[in-house]
């Protein structure tokens, strides 16, 4: 929609994601993003981190079911969706603002990690977004790729089988 604050937040999580469900039965996680700048002192020669910034995040439906069960506590996580801001009143009667990150991606960083990524089954498009259902299950293990064309068999290609194509590539 137009007018809406779009961000990318590169960070750590906090503590796993947690997974609950609404009265109505749609799954919802939540959990936080620490993100901390990194700035390189001339004085001293060396690295320092600057104030970390704590952001809340949410994701809804089956998307938060992948979520809470591909991503972990510590993880460093890419990021990007669009800030909500929420006024409320807590316990004591005080009016409170708080401002949330409502997420349309989420992914592993791979700058310092290795990730294997496994389609979900019965997803709705977009490929590879977590390899566990709700609960903790794995799922079941889809052979066909997420970048070959449905219903197809992927033919053999220089990747597929070892040399299948002799010392020549096909390329």
């Amino acid at each position: 929609m137009a007018g809406e604050t779009v961000i990318t937040v590169v960070g750590n999580l906090t503590a796993d994601p947690e997974l609950r469900y609404t009265q109505n039965g749609l799954p919802v996680a939540n959990f936080t993003i620490a993100s901390t700048p990194r700035n390189f002192d001339r004085a001293s020669g060396e690295w320092k981190d600057g104030e970390a910034l704590f952001l809340r995040a949410s994701v809804w439906r089956e998307f938060a079911e992948h979520v809470a069960g591909s991503l972990t506590k510590g993880m460093r996580v890419i990021a990007q969706g669009r800030l909500r801001q929420r006024s409320y009143e807590d316990r004591e009667g005080q009016k409170r603002t708080t401002i949330e990150l409502e997420i349309d991606e989420i992914g592993p960083s791979l700058r310092y990690a290795t990730a294997q990524v496994t389609r979900a089954a019965g997803g709705q498009g977009g490929g590879g977004q977590g390899q566990f259902g709700g609960g903790g299950q794995p799922r079941q293990q889809v052979s066909e790729e997420p970048w070959s064309t449905p219903g197809s068999q992927t033919s053999a290609d220089a990747w597929s089988t070892p040399g299948s194509f002799g010392d020549d590539t096909p390329f």
